[in-house]
């Protein structure tokens, strides 16, 4: 099988994972606040991934000096993008985040090629082209204003394709495990800083009632996907990465539909048509 094609399956189980971050986070931070949600998910994804790094004998990979550097750029752009979205669903919807989020197209496509020396073909550029489209029938809503999360989940799709840009070059020295375990080890203390500086305790009853969110997100989003991801990053351009993110928001509009009774508006669901479409254009081989 082709690395290019590899990387694509890998980012279409992505994004069937992803697709329940917004759910499952809009249910635990309802119990336990944003921060605490985010905090906790990180130690579920900071315990899976350094187990893994001492059971594959790569942590030397953790102080790999000439990935030092990358490895560091990589967890302030990751998880300052994760404290944004986390902050966000307090006041918009599973959908509106799904959606917005995949605005990180726009930049990636800003930053890489149009300013950057990345060029995609030009079926490929149709392909994101359509699908930004889609993006903005999606995003934007009949009175043409955004609400305070929508603002804030746009800002970190904003910063997105740097957390992926170095992610990408973190990858050429060391093992998708080890970026993994890096990166949640060291944020872990701030966050948890953060946390009980911004939000009052979590009780035992909410905590208990929140974990079976809170290891979904932990293990599935922040876990399993974030290997998915790293992987498809070392495979394909981050661009293409990056528009394959949409399909994130069709599946979890569908699964946002069935678990929080969000009823997607014709926009949206017309909004999805061109998306599957430059979704389709995106990830054709180059002939």
């Amino acid at each position: 099988m082709q690395e290019e094609r590899k990387g694509e399956i890998y980012m279409l189980l992505l994004s069937l994972l992803e697709s329940w971050f917004p759910i499952l986070s809009i249910f635990s931070i309802a119990l336990v606040g944003a921060m605490f949600s985010f905090a906790f998910s990180v130690s579920i994804a900071a315990m899976i991934f350094i187990s893994l790094v001492i059971y594959q004998k790569k942590l030397p990979e953790l102080f790999q000096k000439d990935a030092r550097k990358d490895l560091l750029l990589t967890t302030f752009f990751i998880n300052l993008l994760f404290i944004l979205a986390f902050t966000g669903l307090q006041y918009t919807t599973a959908g509106n985040m799904a959606v917005i989020i995949f605005m990180q197209l726009f930049f990636a496509y800003l930053y890489f090629n149009v300013f950057g020396d990345h060029k995609l073909s030009t079926t490929h550029t149709i392909g994101a082209i359509i699908m930004a489209l889609g993006a903005f029938l999606v995003l934007i809503p009949e009175d043409l204003s955004l609400n305070k999360g929508d603002l804030i989940i746009f800002i970190s799709a904003a910063i997105a394709p740097f957390a992926n840009l170095y992610q990408k070059r973190a990858r050429s020295y060391v093992s998708s495990e080890s970026i993994l375990a890096f990166r949640n080890i060291v944020a872990l203390p701030l966050l948890f800083a953060i946390a009980f500086i911004a939000e009052p305790i979590p009780s035992q009853k909410n905590l208990l009632q929140a974990l079976p969110y809170i290891l979904g997100i932990g293990f599935l989003v922040l876990g399993l996907s974030k290997v998915l991801y790293i992987e498809a990053l070392h495979r394909i351009s981050i661009t293409k990465v990056s528009a394959m993110l949409a399909l994130i928001p069709l599946f979890t509009l569908i699964f946002a539909y069935f678990t929080l009774q969000e009823v997607p508006e014709v926009r949206q669901m017309l909004g999805i048509i061109p998306i599957l479409i430059g979704g389709y254009l995106i990830t054709k081989p180059n002939s």
